[in-house]
């Protein structure tokens, strides 16, 4: 059991690197009195947010724990409130820092590409690397304890844990949807009246939905998407830790699964520190190039790292080809996201508008279409590949080799707002041509790594999703999916019906909640004299706070839809019917 100890150490590692990272950034100059008044609003903003939407899931985390303790044991319970307390640090710290560089990366922008790249991306890996550390450190040492615990062992020691990844999808859950329902509503608010309909400029002082709009891109892409990568991340780690437990025939082989999986993790873990040290530009600027030098760093480190680790473990390099697999996957993932949002791409769509939006929104509803195609027969080539090597425990540790490198990759995401608010600062502050130039190439690149990022996520929570559906099969002692059992087949047209209701929920949301923006910002555009002129101040915690009400009043609806749906389905039709939804729900 020593080698759990040292994956605990290896998250250690990743909180220490984060503090380093964060004291690092909070040492830059944060710049003039206008800069700070601007970044402190955008701070204030996203914390009552984050402290807003966290209040809301602590009711729903209180009401589950008694659930858990009473209905299944209190360790169960217990590991699921660690498990969402993780992550809701995690985004904390993540926001933290993130509301700070913002400021930092616009005065460092002053002085060009490298200091501002130097500022914009160390800001980003602190919420990279909180996911990472954070999720591990606490994992591995709650698997460790109760491991130790009288009544229990290594091996059931497993089932608790899948409470601490419970939690962490509960928490994801809630604070995806929210920060989504928040960030689109603000932008649609910002744009539709701002630039639209009065014609003012992006990021425009005069636009009253200004600082809802920087704080939004807060929200949805360094709290949501780092709780929707830590939910992942968590996810392939303890799924791979509950098949090793299920499938291997004799206690040695079940503990070395388990402790594999947790020593993949901690490589990655390093991979990822390492990798952030290749993250940089010149002062001609690339920072697109930067970001993807740093990405294929970390998987050049993590491949290394988990060649060794799999001849030291097993002597040969089965389970190595399926992480690698994953691995492999995921960046082919962004990278199609990349070819995909950028380049011939975005060019070919722009010339679409030369007939209006009616044919620029059919052109890019096919292309988006048409860029799921690779990332799936990748995806599905690296499960074919793993099962053939190591069976249901290789599609596991695929899961894990794609996710390996989750530190980078969220750091990649999170330093696009950062990028984008310190352009709007750079607007609202007035400092210069040249600065606002190099805020849009960082901003520029941040918008299609948020794409990368956004895709890695999708392929990653689908090779997750299948691995935790078979450690279901497992749990469940369902030796096969039945497509002639009539409860199979009604639970496989439910699950596929889930991402519909839950998308449409979502959007409607998104729609309500832009609708009080919306009118907020016309208000003031016709009510506060001398706004359009730049005369007078527009009041922007009016529409920072419509937005953060009608975004937490929003988002419980599709979350509770999410839980609730499954449980009626396995408790009416049964195990099958449940397995059924959530093989429909993946697909």
């Amino acid at each position: 059991m020593s080698q759990v100890l040292w994956a605990t150490l290896a998250g250690l590692i990743g909180i220490l690197f984060v503090i380093y990272q964060a004291s690092g950034v909070l040492r830059k100059d944060p710049g003039n009195p206008a800069m700070q008044e601007i970044s402190g609003a955008i701070h204030e903003g996203a914390m009552a947010f984050l402290k807003r939407e966290y209040s809301v899931i602590a009711i729903f985390l209180v009401i589950l724990f008694v659930i858990l303790a009473a209905g299944i044991s209190i360790y169960s319970a217990i590991a699921f409130v660690v498990g969402a307390a993780c992550s809701i640090s995690a985004g904390y710290i993540g926001m933290q820092i993130s509301t700070r560089a913002n400021t930092r990366t616009a005065q460092a922008a002053t002085k060009g590409y490298n200091a501002a790249m130097a500022v914009a991306f160390p800001g980003g890996s602190v919420m990279g690397m909180s996911v990472v550390g954070i999720g591990l450190f606490a994992l591995s040492l709650i698997y460790y304890i109760f491991s130790n615990v009288p009544g229990l062992d290594a091996f059931k020691a497993t089932d608790i844990v899948a409470g601490f990844s419970m939690g962490a999808s509960f928490v994801a859950l809630f604070a995806r949807v929210g920060g989504g329902i928040y960030t689109k509503a603000a932008d649609v608010g910002a744009d539709l009246v701002g630039k639209v309909e009065s014609g003012i400029p992006e990021d425009d002082p005069r636009n009253p939905a200004v600082i809802a709009d920087l704080v939004g891109d807060n929200v949805g892409d360094v709290a949501g998407m780092g709780a929707d990568l830590y939910e992942s991340y968590v996810g392939s780690i303890v799924s791979s830790m509950v098949i090793a437990a299920a499938v291997f025939p004799d206690p040695a082989a079940k503990l070395k699964g388990i402790t594999f999986s947790l020593g993949m993790a901690a490589v990655g873990v390093i991979a990822s520190i390492l990798g952030t040290f290749f993250v940089r530009t010149g002062e001609k600027g690339d920072p697109a190039g930067a970001l993807r030098k740093g990405t294929y760093a970390s998987s050049i480190f993590m491949i290394i790292g988990s060649f060794f680790l799999s001849r030291y473990y097993y002597g040969s390099l089965g389970v190595f080809w399926a992480a690698v697999g994953g691995l492999v996957a995921g960046v082919v993932t962004g990278l199609v996201a990349e070819m995909y949002t950028s380049g011939k791409s975005v060019e070919n769509l722009a010339t679409t508008c030369k007939t209006g939006p009616a044919t620029n929104i059919i052109s890019g509803m096919a292309l988006s279409m048409r860029s799921t195609v690779l990332p799936l027969l990748f995806i599905a080539g690296a499960t074919l590949l793993a099962y053939y090597l190591a069976g249901f425990f290789g599609i596991a540790i695929s899961a894990i080799g794609m996710l390996s490198i989750a530190g980078m990759t969220v750091s990649v995401d999170a330093y696009g707002p950062i990028s984008d608010n310190a352009g709007g600062i750079a607007e609202m502050a007035h400092l210069g041509k040249n600065v606002r130039e190099i805020t849009d190439s960082l901003d520029a690149a941040g918008n299609t790594t948020a794409a990368i990022a956004k895709g890695f996520a999708i392929g990653s929570a689908a090779l997750t999703a299948l691995a935790l559906f078979f450690a279901y099969i497992h749990a469940a002692g369902l030796a096969a999916m039945d497509l002639l059992n009539a409860s199979v087949v009604a639970g496989l047209f439910i699950g596929a019906m889930v991402p519909y209701v839950f998308a449409a929920g979502a959007m409607e949301a998104v729609g309500r909640a832009a609708f009080g923006v919306v009118e907020e910002v016309r208000r003031q555009f016709r009510e506060i004299k001398g706004l359009m002129e730049g005369k007078a101040r527009a009041e922007y915690a009016a529409c920072v706070d419509i937005t953060t009400r009608g975004a937490l009043r929003e988002m419980v609806a599709p979350g509770l839809l999410a839980v609730v749906i499954p449980l009626v389905v396995g408790i009416i039709l049964g195990k099958e019917a449940l397995g059924g939804l959530l093989a429909g729900a993946v697909a």
